[in-house]
């Protein structure tokens, strides 16, 4: 049977009211059948389950096999898993096994603390979440790892904002106005300069429904290397505040130095390894 992505795509071929998938698309819905089958397939089965010509599927398949995803068999006709793709298949389950530490961290501060803990990096003018766990309640925001949230308007946001150099956030500040999610959203330069300093005095941010209504967290700082200033990232944790209020948040503060202390030899590890 067709996969669920050759599916997709075949739906998108001319006529069919959508719009003509693009390369890439076709590329991957081309290697999930081969990934599928498991054994070498030919060309026409390709092109049957992609509802795709045979010249269009054959000359997907000869820039992959270029590329080394693809190998062809001995005589021409059948393709099957080449070593490049072999390769991404390893150091994805590569990164994923070194990637259990640091959740398993957060899995524990989200056991203890009863709510959902985030880690996040900078990105821009952005915080990228790098890792999450929820918490088990039922009442929860849901927030996938790789999204983005702005930087002003988040405890881990304001964090990093806490240890830019001045003239850094003179010019974010020049280059738009910072945007009002909410009536607690800090807008204006000078007030924002008065919560970093708070921040940098406290070393630790709060978030009190500045990004979307009734939602509050706290945010401590991710060292590069044990016992380091510099930032590597930010270790969050937050909750409706039908649960937790800004207030309640600074009780769970003993616990996130612990966890945060764990993620950044969890991290200078991983960094040495990859360095090796």
């Amino acid at each position: 049977m067709p996969s669920k992505l050759a599916t997709t795509m075949a739906e998108d071929r001319p006529g069919s009211g959508k719009d003509k998938g693009s390369q890439i698309q076709r590329a991957f819905a081309l290697l999930d059948i081969v990934i599928a089958e498991n054994r070498p397939i030919n060309l026409a089965a390709m092109a049957e389950q992609l509802d795709l010509p045979k010249p269009t599927v054959h000359r997907i398949a000869g820039r992959l096999e270029a590329e080394g995803f693809l190998i062809r068999e001995p005589g021409g006709r059948n393709y099957g898993i080449g070593p490049r793709l072999n390769a991404l298949a390893a150091d994805t389950l590569a990164a994923s096994a070194q990637r259990a530490p640091r959740h398993a961290i957060l899995e524990s501060l989200a056991k203890e603390t009863g709510e959902t803990c985030n880690l996040g990096v900078l990105d821009g003018n952005s915080v990228v979440y790098l890792d999450r766990v929820e918490s088990t309640w039922p009442l929860r925001l849901h927030f996938s790892v790789g999204s983005r949230v702005p930087l002003h308007a988040v405890a881990m946001g304001k964090l990093f904002m806490s240890r830019m150099p001045k003239r850094v956030r003179e010019r974010f500040y020049a280059a738009a106005p910072l945007e009002q999610f909410t009536e607690q959203t800090i807008t204006k330069p000078e007030r924002m300069e008065e919560e970093l300093a708070t921040i940098r005095r406290e070393d630790m941010a709060t978030n009190n429904q500045e990004y979307m209504i009734g939602l509050v967290g706290i945010a401590v700082p991710v060292a590069i290397s044990p016992g380091s200033r510099n930032l590597r990232a930010a270790l969050a944790v937050h909750a409706p505040i039908s649960r937790m209020t800004v207030e309640d948040c600074r009780r769970h503060l003993p616990a996130m130095r612990d966890a945060a202390r764990r993620l950044s030899e969890a991290l200078f590890a991983e960094s040495n390894e990859e360095s090796c």
